[in-house]
């Protein structure tokens, strides 16, 4: 196998989304375990989301996660993709960061997003609105003075434990996230999407940009890639099955729902519309056997420059996930990679 695929950091993003059956709390629990055991598996870091009022979605309190999945771990970096910085006060999310790297120092990573509630009635009881989004470069800029060695800004405050900690930020590239990310000089996560020529066009655009910061000398690319891997092609496609039909309710229904089984969501007779809205939903996905991944993936990662492949995937059964973050270790030459 090329070398590349062995040369990039990996890791892993969790959504603690729920399957059918299964409590929000058995779902929670669930991403903790699962951080434990990617972890033994080698990979770099474990991160958790931010989603609000979501019937499917457990992961709501993104730094609460964190800490949790932080407690149950020794070695890999624990961070979030991401805090949605515009639904909260940015000295707040520095007093959360602070928390958890002085509790967990040297493992804390701040992932930061500038989306708001998806709906209105959750921007409503966030106290936003979209225009909060434009208001993300200013809240990053104040959000980042509570870590200096001295108070700065209009208000002067000493945010604590976070003073003089150094907590990486890392943003995501949501709008003008990637812009946003190489004015300030900071590492930018970006997914793949379905066109690979326009994520490659923006992460050019990102590199152009990029300003050299203390965190950061040199522009720092996490793709974040939905991925599985299996023993046959066709065993990996339905392992991303039910991730993509919730996703495909959600656009008809309005509301996410929790995991089903994916062979019994692939004996269903879809309507055209539902088909379609699964169709787009994979449209962006990897996945297929050992040897085809590792071809895809090398690929992949020689042609965005990635420096680090932050991997998502959500399905009906945890040993089925287990097995595929396993194969894929074992491509990337981690650890804890069964050959």
């Amino acid at each position: 196998m090329d070398a590349t695929t062995r040369t990039v950091r990996w890791s892993v993003l969790d959504r603690a989304l729920i399957r059918r059956g299964q409590s929000a709390a058995g779902a929670l629990r669930e991403t903790v375990e699962f951080a434990a055991e990617i972890e033994r598996l080698g990979y770099r870091r474990f991160w958790v989301a931010e989603h609000h009022a979501v019937p499917g979605i457990a992961g709501s309190a993104p730094t609460v996660l964190a800490a949790a999945v932080a407690a149950a771990t020794s070695r890999i970096r624990v961070g979030t993709g991401g805090v949605m910085l515009p639904n909260h006060r940015p000295l707040v999310v520095a007093e959360q960061f602070g928390v958890l790297e002085a509790l967990f120092p040297g493992r804390i990573d701040m992932g930061l997003g500038r989306s708001v509630g998806f709906t209105g009635p959750v921007r409503r009881a966030l106290g936003v609105d979209k225009s909060a989004a434009d208001r993300f470069d200013e809240q990053l800029t104040e959000l980042m003075s509570y870590f200096g060695e001295r108070p700065t800004g209009g208000t002067a405050l000493t945010a604590m434990p976070s003073q003089g900690l150094r907590v990486p930020a890392h943003l995501l590239a949501v709008g003008s996230g990637a812009e946003i990310a190489a004015a300030h000089g900071l590492p930018v996560v970006m997914a793949l999407h379905a066109d690979t020529d326009r994520t490659v066009a923006a992460l050019e655009r990102y590199r152009a940009g990029f300003r050299p910061s203390a965190q950061q000398p040199r522009p720092y690319v996490l793709l974040a890639v939905n991925a599985a891997v299996a023993a046959t092609h066709e065993a990996a496609a339905l392992l991303q099955l039910p991730e993509a039909w919730a996703t495909a309710r959600s656009r008809i229904d309005g509301v996410f729902p929790p995991l089903d089984p994916p062979r019994e969501i692939a004996a269903r007779s879809m309507t055209e519309r539902e088909r379609g809205y699964v169709e787009q939903s994979r449209a962006g996905q990897l996945y297929g056997d050992g040897p085809a991944m590792a071809a895809r993936l090398d690929a992949l990662i020689a042609r965005t420059g990635a420096d680090e492949v932050l991997v998502t995937l959500n399905t009906h059964d945890p040993a089925d996930r287990v097995d595929s973050y396993r194969r894929l270790a074992a491509l990337a030459g981690l650890p804890g990679g069964a050959a």
